[in-house]
């Protein structure tokens, strides 16, 4: 497979403007009414046109990215957005294949870039969005009628190469709470409220595990989700982490604050963590079953949680708090592969579903932060409530953790392997497969053997 490559003009990552361009006025409501969608240009909507010759596209995205209203059945709002594109334009049939995870969509995505095969749309990923910028020139230019304004710069400046292509429409970013459930914070002798557990948890990382301690201590079982979990708001903080900005040079080898870390989480590991591979079925179920008391939560993590925990489950909320002060998980782009079989109509495509409005509504549906400033006076952002988590006013909170995200971090284009690397180190400790240090030593093979 033979790939052009092109120099990348490197911005902030999203959660670094995000700091001055949030939702300061976000409020909350118990009993939103309906909202109305405001107003936005003429570009966002799509006037059917009964004539046009049929065309199907074809829409690959990860997680739940919150556009069909199967992925939440139990959402306030419901929006198909698929269903309201096709509406609008009866010649399109929209095929959708939403996987898992981002890992299995990046391994996909590079196999098939250069030779052909991805689907007209592909959504693409915060941590590899670095390696994707080096064969921008196979992804087409987005930008059109100044529609970058739109969105906050850095995800612009993050999709945009060095001959100024901005080769993705930006969908969510992910400012990051703590969610917990009530009864087992209880059933440990912990605080349960919400302005309780935000308070217990605000420190660092090293009071984070120390209450993780006090919860098995009193418990015996797991106080967080996944280890990998925890690792990502670990290493989201630590700037620079793996690489060195204006180089291609892997430092993570030699980043005392990485090893770091990684020592500090393996020890806090072996009693607090569930040992569950995260998005494995074994995690999904340990949702309902109790199985861990906390995760870290981004807005996009709400439709992950409902969706495993179910509606037997009533006992979630979400603590406005997050260790060390604020971090950011997750935020996406949709790309339109330039040897796509359908390019100008995924682009109208594209242009219509990162709208304010549709952010909005996926926002509704599962959670994703919209990565566009119009989109913070929807109602269905300014007000929002979540009544599956006991009324959190996510609307508030969210906006509230936003603000407290740190200046990015830089991430290069071994980021994701490295980052691989690390949780595969980590992964075997968690399985008792090696101990820390013999497990560290792997890890720094394997990112040795990167290029």
């Amino acid at each position: 497979m033979t790939f052009s490559r092109r120099k990348t003009v490197l911005g902030l990552t999203a959660s670094a403007a995000i700091l001055a361009l949030t939702v300061a006025g976000c409020s909350s409501s118990s009993d939103p009414a309906e909202p109305t969608t405001p107003a936005t240009d003429s570009t966002m909507s799509a006037a059917p046109d009964a004539a046009a010759e049929p065309v199907t596209l074809t829409l690959a995205t990860f997680n739940t990215p919150g556009y069909q209203q199967i992925e939440q059945p139990d959402a306030p709002y419901q929006y198909d957005l698929i269903k309201e594109y096709e509406d609008a334009n009866p010649n399109v049939t929209v095929v959708y294949d939403r996987k898992a995870e981002s890992g299995d969509a990046r391994t996909n995505f590079f196999a098939k870039l250069g030779p052909g095969g991805l689907a007209d749309v592909e959504m693409v990923e915060v941590d590899w969005m670095p390696e994707v910028m080096q064969y921008s020139d196979l992804l087409e230019d987005l930008s059109n009628d100044g529609n970058a304004d739109r969105w906050l710069p850095a995800k612009v400046a993050d999709a945009t190469d060095a001959d100024g292509r901005m080769i993705g429409d930006g969908t969510d970013v992910g400012p990051q709470a703590v969610c917990y459930r009530e009864s087992l914070m209880e059933a440990a002798g912990l605080p349960s409220d919400p302005e309780g557990v935000a308070t217990l948890l605000d420190g660092d990382w090293a009071n984070f595990f120390d209450v993780g301690q006090q919860y098995f201590d009193k418990t015996g079982k797991a106080f967080f989700d996944s280890t990998s979990g925890i690792w990502q708001g670990m290493i989201g903080q630590i700037d620079p982490a793996y690489e060195e900005a204006g180089t291609d040079a892997i430092i993570a080898a030699d980043n005392a604050d990485v090893k770091a870390a990684y020592d500090q989480l393996t020890a806090a590991s072996m009693d607090q963590s569930t040992h569950l591979g995260q998005w494995s079925e074994d995690w999904s179920a340990a949702f309902k079953s109790g199985g861990f008391a906390v995760i870290l939560c981004p807005p996009w993590m709400l439709g992950v949680v409902k969706g495993n925990s179910g509606e037997e489950t009533t006992d979630w909320n979400i603590a406005n708090v997050y260790p060390n002060g604020g971090g950011n998980w997750g935020g996406s782009w949709l790309t339109v592969p330039s040897n796509g079989a359908n390019v100008d109509e995924a682009k109208k495509f594209v242009d219509w579903l990162t709208a304010p409005e549709q952010q909005a509504k996926a926002f509704a549906n599962a959670g994703t932060y919209p990565s566009q400033p119009a989109a913070y006076d929807n109602p269905l952002v300014k007000d929002a409530v979540d009544e599956y988590f006991n009324g959190a006013n996510t609307g508030t909170i969210f906006a509230d953790r936003a603000k407290a995200v740190p200046a990015a971090p830089f991430k290069g284009k071994f980021y994701f392997q490295v980052n691989d690397a690390i949780n595969n180190a980590l992964t075997r400790v968690d399985d008792g497969t090696d101990a820390p240090a013999a497990s560290w030593d792997k890890a720094l093979t394997d990112i040795n053997g990167i290029s």
